[in-house]
């Protein structure tokens, strides 16, 4: 069973059980300046779980596409991957965990057809310190479910992963370990959460794929346990009761709508129906790898490390490009052409020809089309954007190596003087590791476009080290000098979901639509950062924007507040809002095939704005709390003019 007809069974068998199937959202989060991607299938519902409604209900399900930068390092194995794809299914305030653990474990036995002797699963032991119990709940309707499948299923408090390598398996198909494993928050442990902030137990399901794969023991031990580093387990889903909120006082109350948060992992799940762990024999990732060896002549089985990481990085790029994402030096576009630079050297390890990275990238737009028609779309876009960068690296790549071996060719020396001569003594060995200094790392980069991670790279096959912490300083100093203070670095989204927040936010839409009404329909937004404490907005416009006219704008903001109305949200075709004169929008190739419009109508019937957005925004406009105020309007950059505006 390949990827796409899982992906598919999935969303076919939700949707059967009362789940809207929304899009994807893009890969660059909206309105969430603490993360540069999504990486998650929950990160773009968050407004939802912390309490908005959505316009498609209660029950929602999606396949996700995510990419998580902090992997790039580990692309090499068998399982990690920068790109992948979440299936999630989420109940906002509707049902909850008995409904939630048979909905997967039916998904995962009779639609994907995996063996449920081989699923085991984790839930959380609980913390007598903070008041929350174990989660036995969880536990019973585990145990429902497996004798069902004619298997007894016994309960092990295992802790600890650590603790799991010292007293194993013991029999056991439900394991209780602690918050460092199954508990859910975005800031990780209870102890770690700040107030206001929500979390719940989580239960994990893991595939066992047998003792042989068990290659390679941590702490020292071999003894096997579900949640651990031995190779043996793959985990392929995980069930988050989001049910608890952290008061001022440290304490845990629960929340008065209890959500479910699920995401399942679409190459570890067609892993473990291949029977192998491997997630790049997955039909999605396997085309790719049979491309690379007709180019390479060689194989995968010989060349494991250099396979991985070229079709790794290739797929991410592409779907990063994709999403509007082009390959240079800033946030999230550095990233794109660190892939694929650190893709160029393991390709030359392979013997591929110059020049053919654009050839490996059809072959992921071929796979994945068919449920992203926009890669076929913009295919010509994605293929020069990678063939051009591949190209620009290697006119650098070559003099770039050259100067690197000159600099780990300088030898460790000790000198002396004799009758007032320096004498150099190179037969003495170094006393230490040699390393690469600051200042050389730095115009690696500057000179010759070596991100610092393939300098540290080459770096350790030669056994040398780099004085990263003084490459961080003087790129820092580089940035400092480069531009006009750090405001100018523009950070976007939103600060949090904070009440506040929410009406600065809805009262940008209402400010744009008084700007495009006052100075013409070429106003678009170039960025937005709003905080608690005031917004700010950069948009298209060539000239200075006169006080008499941002006075008119806040007057426009004022009485659609004053006056009152709905605010409300309509999914629709993105090819149908693009058609639609009426919807404002900025950055459409961030959005998904299917948008939401946020409609703001005053009471009298107005419409004030009418616009493409992720929300979240107030439900009615005289939730608005305050005055509107524009405080500074100035220059952005060439042809961008930046308001500031507070609600006082």
């Amino acid at each position: 069973m390949g990827g796409n007809e899982i992906r598919t069974k999935y969303l076919e068998f939700m949707k059967n059980n009362g789940h809207a199937v929304i899009p994807s959202s893009a890969l660059v989060p909206e309105n969430d300046p603490t993360t540069l991607f999504t990486g998650s299938g929950m990160q773009p519902l968050i407004p939802y779980l912390m309490g908005q409604k959505h316009p498609m209900g209660v029950r929602l399900t999606d396949s996700q596409k995510c990419f998580r930068a902090n992997d790039i390092e580990e692309v090499g194995d068998n399982r990690h991957t920068t790109f992948f794809e979440m299936l999630g299914n989420w109940s906002l305030g509707d049902y909850f965990k008995r409904e939630q653990l048979r909905f997967f474990f039916t998904y995962m036995v009779d639609e994907v057809g995996l063996d449920p002797n081989k699923i085991y699963v984790t839930v959380f032991a609980g913390d007598e310190s903070l008041g929350i119990p174990r989660d036995d709940e969880s536990v019973a309707i585990w145990k429902e479910l497996f004798a069902e499948r004619g298997i007894e299923a016994k309960d092990v408090f295992i802790g600890s992963e650590e603790d799991g390598y010292q007293v194993g398996m013991q029999g056991g198909r439900i394991f209780y370990y602690d918050a460092a494993k199954n508990w859910w928050s975005r800031s990780g442990k209870p102890v770690n959460m700040p107030a206001g902030e929500i979390g719940g137990p989580d239960s994990e399901v893991f595939y066992d794929f047998g003792p042989e794969h068990a290659t390679h023991p941590v702490f020292g031990k071999q003894a096997a346990h579900p949640n651990s580093d031995s190779g043996q387990f793959l985990e392929i889903g995980n069930s988050v009761f989001i049910e608890y909120i952290k008061q001022p006082d440290g304490s845990f109350t629960k929340l008065p709508q209890s959500n479910v948060d699920f995401g399942g992992g679409l190459e570890r799940i067609a892993a473990a129906k291949n029977g192998d762990p491997d997630v790049f024999k997955v039909d999605l990732l396997r085309n790719v790898v049979s491309h690379i060896e007709r180019l390479s002549g060689k194989t995968y089985a010989d060349n494991l490390t250099a396979f991985r990481v070229i079709t790794d990085h290739i797929r991410g790029a592409v779907f990063l490009i994709s999403d509007g994402i082009m390959p240079g030096n800033a946030d999230q576009e550095y990233f794109v052409r660190r892939l694929l630079r650190r893709a160029v050297r393991f390709a030359d390890q392979l013997g591929i020809p110059a020049g053919k990275f654009a050839e490996i990238a059809t072959s992921v737009i071929t796979t994945y089309s068919a449920q992203y028609p926009v890669l076929a779309e913009k295919q010509g876009a994605i293929t020069e954007a990678i063939a051009r960068e591949e190209e620009q690296f290697r006119k650098t790549l070559e003099s770039g190596l050259k100067q690197f071996n000159k600099i780990s060719l300088q030898v460790h020396v000790t000198s002396t003087e004799i009758d007032g001569k320096r004498i150099i003594d190179r037969s003495v060995p170094p006393t230490t590791k040699q390393a690469i200094s600051a200042q050389n790392a730095f115009d690696l980069y500057t000179t010759y476009g070596f991100p610092i991670e393939l300098t540290e790279e080459i770096a350790a096959e030669r056994g040398l080290i780099v004085e990263r912490a003084g490459f961080e300083k003087l790129m820092e100093e580089h940035k400092s000098a480069s531009r006009a203070g750090a405001e100018q670095k523009f950070k976007g989204g939103l600060a949090d979901s904070s009440e506040k927040v929410i009406e600065l936010h809805t009262a940008t839409h209402l400010m744009l639509a008084g700007l495009q009404k006052e100075l013409g329909g070429h106003i678009h937004q170039a960025g937005s950062n709003i905080t608690a404490e005031r917004l700010r907005y950069d948009f298209t416009h060539g000239e200075k924007v006169e006080r008499e006219i941002l006075d008119r704008v806040e007057a426009f903001v004022n009485n659609a507040i004053k006056i009152g109305g709905e605010v409300t949200i309509e999914m629709m075709s993105k090819d149908k809002a693009q058609t639609d004169a009426t919807i404002e929008a900025s950055f459409w190739d961030r959005y998904p095939d299917e948008v939401k419009v946020y409609t703001m109508t005053g009471s009298d019937g107005t419409v004030f704005s009418r616009e493409l957005c992720g929300g979240p925004h107030v439900e009615r406009l005289e939730n608005i709390n305050g005055t509107f105020k524009i405080t500074k309007e100035e220059s952005s950059s060439a042809g961008v003019r930046r308001i500031k505006a507070i609600l006082e």
